[in-house]
Order: C-alpha cells, then sequence, then structure tokens
C-alpha cells in the first residue's frame, strides 16, 4: 500500500507539473497573435456590402460597417487601439484563398455558415455575428404581413441561386401558385422589382435592406418578418491556431454579453465601479480574462471601451438610424425574443 501511494504521489505531482507547463506555455503568443504582434496591426479581409463593409469615400476617409467594426473590436483587444487595423475588400471568390494565403488574419463574415464551408475549406467559422436568411421585399400597399400570405405572386429572383431554389421549394410547400421572373444578376432583379415587373424581390434580408435604399421610393417598400432559408454568418479563421480561434470568438461573445448586461462604450469607465459580479468578470476587473489567450488583463474591458457592445454596433451600421433602417428581430439578445445568446465572459 505504501509503494502504490507513493508511486501514486510521485505520478499526481508530475501530472500537476506538467498541467502547469501546459497552462504557462498558453499564455505565450501563438502563431496568429505572433505574427501580427510583430507586423504592428492586424489585417482584416471584408467583403464590401452596404452596412457590413464600405470602403472610405475619400483620401483621409475611414473604412466603415458592421464587419468593419468587429475588426475594430479585435484590434482594440490587441493593441487597445482599434486603427490599428487595416483593411482589405475581398470578391467572394478571394476570400478563402486570401485567408489561407496569410494575406489577412481574418475574414470579418464570409459566405453564409454551412457545413461544407466550415469543413472542406480549412476555415473555421469562429461563431454567427449576424443571423441572416432568405426574406421578400414587398410594396406596404399589398399588406402582406408575412411570407405566408404570398400566393399568385411574381417573384424577382437571381437565377442560378439557392434563392431560386428555396423559393420554388417554399411555393411547392405551400401549393401556392407564382410566378418567377429570373434575372442574371441580383442588381437586375432588384431593378425590375422597382420597375413593377413583379410583385417581389427575394434574396438575403442584408440585400433586401440595402436594395431597398435605391429603390425610387423606399419608404413605400418593406422587408417581411419571417425567413425562409437561414444565411447565419460570422468570422472566420484558418484552421490550426486554437488560441487564435478563442480570442476571435470571444471577441463575439463580449460584444454580446456587454449588451445583455447594459455596458456600451459611453458607461464602460463606471461599470469598473460596479459591485455586479457579471459586469466585474466581464470587464476582467475580477478574475484572469487573459488565461490562454496571451491578451492583457483588460482586453475585454478595451473592446467594449473602444468599439461599445453589440446592440452599438448593429445599430450605428444597420439598425433603425442608418440608410438601411433593419429592425433587429432574429439578431436581438435571446432575452428579447432574437438568436443572439453568448456563454458569460468569466
Amino acid at each position: 500500500m505504501i509503494a502504490r501511494g507513493f508511486l501514486f504521489a510521485v505520478f499526481l505531482a508530475g501530472a500537476v507539473g506538467m498541467i502547469g507547463q501546459s497552462a504557462s506555455a498558453q499564455t505565450e503568443p501563438g502563431p496568429t497573435l505572433s505574427t501580427i504582434l510583430k507586423r504592428g496591426y492586424l489585417a482584416c479581409g471584408v467583403s464590401e456590402a452596404p452596412g457590413f463593409a464600405q470602403p472610405p469615400a475619400g483620401d483621409k476617409g475611414d473604412w466603415t460597417g458592421f464587419d468593419v467594426d468587429f475588426c475594430r473590436a479585435v484590434a482594440a483587444a490587441i493593441f487597445d487601439d482599434p486603427k490599428k487595423v487595416r483593411f482589405l475588400g475581398l470578391a467572394a471568390k478571394d476570400r478563402v484563398p486570401a485567408l489561407q494565403a496569410g494575406w489577412v488574419d481574418l475574414l470579418a463574415s464570409a459566405a453564409p455558415w454551412t457545413q461544407s464551408r466550415d469543413s472542406g475549406q480549412r476555415a473555421i467559422y469562429a461563431g454567427a455575428s449576424f443571423y441572416d436568411g432568405q426574406s421578400f421585399l414587398v410594396r406596404r400597399q399589398r399588406s402582406f404581413a408575412s411570407a405566408q400570405d404570398l400566393s399568385n405572386v411574381s417573384v424577382c429572383v437571381q437565377q442560378g441561386t439557392s434563392y431560386e431554389l428555396e423559393l420554388a421549394d417554399f411555393f411547392h410547400k405551400r401549393k401556392a401558385p407564382y410566378e418567377p421572373k429570373l434575372f442574371p444578376t441580383f442588381d437586375g432583379a432588384a431593378a425590375g422589382y422597382d420597375k413593377s415587373q413583379c410583385d417581389v424581390l427575394t434574396a438575403d434580408t442584408s440585400m433586401l435592406a440595402a436594395a431597398r435604399t435605391k429603390l425610387s421610393a423606399p419608404d413605400e417598400h418593406a422587408v417581411l418578418p419571417d425567413m425562409i432559408a437561414k444565411a447565419p454568418r460570422g468570422p472566420v479563421v484558418r484552421h490550426g491556431d486554437d488560441q487564435w480561434l478563442a480570442i476571435i470568438r470571444w471577441t463575439l461573445f463580449t460584444l454580446i454579453d456587454a449588451e445583455e448586461l447594459q455596458v456600451s462604450s459611453a458607461n464602460a469607465d463606471a461599470a469598473l465601479k460596479s459591485e455586479e459580479p457579471s459586469i466585474r468578470h466581464l470587464l476582467g476587473v475580477e478574475g484572469d480574462r487573459s488565461a490562454g489567450l496571451a491578451l492583457p488583463g483588460d482586453w475585454t474591458y478595451r473592446v467594449v471601451k473602444h468599439v461599445g457592445n453589440f446592440a452599438d454596433v448593429f445599430e450605428r451600421n444597420m439598425g433603425q438610424a442608418s440608410p438601411l433602417g433593419m429592425e433587429r428581430r432574429a439578431n436581438a439578445l435571446w432575452s428579447k425574443g432574437g438568436l443572439m445568446y453568448a456563454p458569460p465572459v468569466r
């Protein structure tokens, strides 16, 4: 018994030592973070689209958009400076190749999250930052309250896309007659709708919101509230660097949790003095927020202070006061009827 006890004690001491070494090693910057720190800025790939990422209007302007703000949040976490990021506008076909080649450290968002994209491109989605999906743009005078009201309508849709297939499935399941009006591009479909060549326009809600702003009379049109297909979007990183994946994932979770706890850039400093445990954990007043991430202990505070919370990012780029005028809907917090839910930062 003594021998067995002695051997177990030796084994346990060795195991604890190995765990300690592993924890210590995790505090060192991984390959992606090391490259960024040495370079002095974050390289972020974005797809130019209204609300998501728009390039500077002039030589002295800045990139703006929902995805742009997420990149700035990551830069704030690393450098305490949201401006230490350079943006690379990428076409759809170039996004993943640019990530794999190391031209960018992060794709702020890519094509909608699917199994094949997540597992077949040596890239991994860190989370869902925007719940998009196919819906319909209609004229308010038609008084359509939801997609279920659509019957005997003509629908403008981009040919050869998943939108065309989902549209056919939607009406087939309901046994409702409709007439597809096919166009080679989405812009063409939107123009056809504006010219009354069809009753309804279909695509993802974010695309419809952007198309609505370009119509001859935007206020006379509305995006229906229900979606007939899912298209979640979010930040994407390369396989093989778990630390970097965790940094991106928890930057997103920090934005969401900050909104739930009502901590924003406007009150972040005051919130540092809060007695609420959840807020103290969120901002790094209590607990070790840097464990395993090789970031400063106040990195979560930096994110909120410089960029705000999820509501701040959404509203200024896509919300009711922005040109897109989108409602939160699926992108509202889980406690307010939406899908935005994040594990606690603690």
